[in-house]
């Protein structure tokens, strides 16, 4: 049997959100063991001077917990 655990992270990029979610998963692996998924909860952008600066995207990320 398995355990799950599901912990929350907020990534951004100034690309894209394909990116902020990108760089997400890769420092999650970098620290979480056994990644196994992701739930995007949330997506916003951030605007200066009337131009988007920042996608930034929240998500759930979800890994196995080692036995």
């Amino acid at each position: 049997m398995s355990v799950a655990r599901v912990t929350e992270i907020t990534s951004s990029s100034r690309k894209s959100f394909q990116d902020a979610i990108e760089k997400g998963i890769a420092r999650a692996a970098k620290t979480l063991k056994n990644v196994e998924g992701a739930w995007i909860q949330d997506q916003k952008i951030v605007v200066e001077d009337g131009k988007i600066a920042a996608y930034r995207v929240n998500m759930k990320v979800t890994f196995i917990l080692a036995e």
